[in-house]
């Protein structure tokens, strides 16, 4: 297997052709050696002895589609952590302050974290809340909807179980209030947190047909800069379409130019990329 050739023109560009037309993912040439670094580690696994073998396992027999889903895990990065950027956090919580507590008490929080990985943002997004509606002297309801395309990363999603180096970036007050040693090396969240969590995998090429509706918060950091400019804006047009009236939409910094929704106003902060859809 160390002997393969490297991946001529012609295969990878099948395999870049595959991976957009089933995930939107967008592999510019300068990623070849991380695609073909990632199919021979796979490869070397099952025991397949060459690209075009692979491709045709993949696309064309019966176990195709479980190995695919495979093979997706290892080609979408899941490097997380939880509070990955603390100025976007800190804005959820200034604008879950701003909405009148008589509102917070009346109607439900729902927030959705498009493209979660193993987690972590959906559960400091809950974190985030509680420690707001706790400073608000309220016990307003709220759920939090993870979703992403890796079955592997929703497993360990739901299992809300991290080695204590995913823990680095919690306080300690965070650490002792949302969590339990379930080992020497591992910390799992409490259940009166995580019952409030829910995933599901979700390709977001196929966002407009996903029964998520009328949220409050759509958190979408560090996942748009896998797809193309147009498919970018098409993604954030049908995000937008499922946001309330006064919903707050969150986005990395420099993951999208030159869009622009009418339905939306961006809040004026230079941390962060954020809208407000209007009405």
């Amino acid at each position: 297997m160390d002997t393969l050739p490297d991946m001529n023109n012609k295969m990878f560009s099948q395999w870049q052709a595959l991976l957009e037309k089933r995930t939107g993912m967008n592999l510019p040439p300068e990623r070849k050696t991380f695609l073909q670094s990632n199919l021979r580690t796979r490869m070397r696994e099952i025991g397949c002895d060459g690209y075009e073998e692979y491709f045709s396992k993949v696309k064309e027999t019966p176990g195709g589609a479980i190995e695919w889903m495979t093979l997706v895990d290892r080609l979408t990065v899941q490097e997380t952590r939880f509070f990955r950027d603390d100025h976007a956090f800190a804005l959820v919580a200034s604008f879950l302050a701003s909405i009148p507590k008589s509102k917070l008490n009346q109607q439900p929080i729902e927030v959705w974290s498009v493209g979660c990985a193993t987690g972590e943002e959906p559960y400091t997004l809950a974190m985030v809340i509680e420690q707001s509606l706790a400073a608000l002297q309220i016990t307003g309801y709220y759920a939090v909807t993870g979703t992403d395309i890796s079955m592997p990363a929703l497993a360990k999603a739901r299992a809300a179980r991290y080695p204590l180096r995913k823990l680095v970036t919690l306080s300690q007050q965070y650490r002792e209030k949302y969590f339990t040693r379930v080992s020497s090396a591992h910390y799992e969240v409490i259940p009166a947190l995580k019952q409030r969590v829910c995933f599901s995998r979700v390709n977001v090429l196929d966002i407009g047909n996903t029964p998520i509706d009328s949220m409050t918060i759509i958190f979408c950091q560090n996942l748009l800069i896998y797809f193309k400019r147009w498919r970018r804006k098409e993604i954030l047009n049908q995000l937008t379409e499922r946001l309330v009236p006064g919903g707050l939409l969150i986005l990395g910094l420099g993951e999208i130019v030159e869009w622009d929704n009418p339905l939306l106003k961006r809040l004026d902060n230079e941390h962060t990329l954020a809208f407000i859809k209007r009405g």
